[in-house]
């Protein structure tokens, strides 16, 4: 496939300067007019957009408890290494069920985040489609946009076995270093400073996997959606853009971390007015996602008016449809001259 050339930008990118016709989108898509059918089609695809990502769990959480030992009085160490030594023989008297068992748990686990993957990048085009048109649309987004949605399934599951390939060693480590400790119950100096250095080495690497996937949501999804690319095509073009405009992009992560701040303050602070009503019903599933569209598709619209910046090739808004011109106005007729005298 035949990449767009680069565009030569006039003028400076501004982090600023997307915030306003995002807002405007949010307005128009929500609430001129306020269409309640419209908000949970939209909110469908939102929510599908965003399976798998939100972290929202049950949400329970166990307090403090001041009492931290058992009936007995033994310390948590040696607690600790009681349970363990309780597992291990509990586990090698059981190992002719319990292995069938954790292979059969681990495979249909791994089977529905596979699932939950693929709908989520199903449902990334489908959202990205609904702000762009300004449309409830779920059938025809989903059949459209299947091959680049499947090449995003692909890229995001070939991203994560990539980090489970660096960091699961690392973690395997660590946490052998933490139960030897434990078990022989007194802390090692080096073995505290070589788990605390690779927990410190893993802090870069992890990093760059949150700036790829957020870039790769934020525009290289769009670029698929444009040239209708496969994401590692999409991701080579971004990657000349990124490469280009490397401060650009910086400031934009910058100013992503200031709105992500200033959001999660207006969540809280209606969490704190309705004493935790708020917190109850953002928990529940698409019901959460619907009372938070403004907020979503204001976050969807604003990378992409951004993106749209760098130069019309990389607008994905449909452009007005420009006015026919004006037929030029009628010539008079040349009158012949007359015949000169001699």
């Amino acid at each position: 496939m035949t990449m767009q050339p680069l565009s030569n930008q006039p003028r400076e990118i501004s982090v600023t300067e997307a915030i306003e016709p995002a807002y405007e989108r949010v307005k128009r898509m929500l609430f001129q007019p306020f269409d309640f059918s419209k908000w949970i089609v939209i909110g469908f695809c939102a929510w599908l957009a965003g399976l798998g990502e939100s972290g929202g769990g049950s949400g329970s959480y166990n307090g403090f408890n001041g009492n931290n030992t058992n009936g007995s009085g033994a310390q948590p160490g040696e607690q600790l290494r009681h349970f363990y030594h309780q597992a291990h023989d509990y586990v090698v008297a059981g190992l002719v069920w319990i292995v069938p068992l954790a292979i059969f748990l681990v495979l249909l686990l791994l089977a529905i985040w596979l699932l939950v993957i693929w709908l989520s990048s199903r449902g990334k085009f489908m959202f990205l489609h609904c702000v762009v048109w300004d449309k409830a649309e779920v059938e025809a987004p989903w059949h459209q946009y299947a091959a680049e949605a499947n090449s995003l399934f692909r890229f995001r599951i070939s991203l994560c076995v990539l980090g489970l390939v660096l960091f699961l060693p690392v973690v395997g480590i660590v946490a052998a270093i933490i139960l030897k400790m434990v078990l022989q119950g007194e802390p090692n100096f080096a073995s505290i400073l070589l788990a605390a250095g690779l927990v410190l080495a893993m802090v870069p690497l992890a990093i760059g996997f949150a700036l790829v996937r957020k870039f790769t949501m934020d525009f290289v999804v769009p670029f698929m959606y444009l040239r209708r690319a496969t994401c590692v095509a999409a991701w080579w073009e971004f990657w000349q853009l990124l490469k280009a405009n490397l401060g650009t992009f910086t400031v934009y992560i910058l100013f992503q971390i200031v709105l992500g701040m200033a959001t999660s303050a207006i969540v809280i602070a209606a969490i704190v007015v309705t004493c935790c009503l708020a917190c109850c019903i953002l928990l529940l599933p698409f019901v959460g996602t619907v009372l938070l569209l403004p907020v979503l598709i204001f976050k969807r619209a604003y990378s992409l008016y951004y993106l749209a910046q760098f130069g019309p090739e990389y607008d994905v808004f449909p452009q007005p449809a420009a006015a026919p011109a004006a037929p030029p106005p009628p010539t008079a007729p040349l009158t012949p001259l007359a015949p000169a005298t001699p």
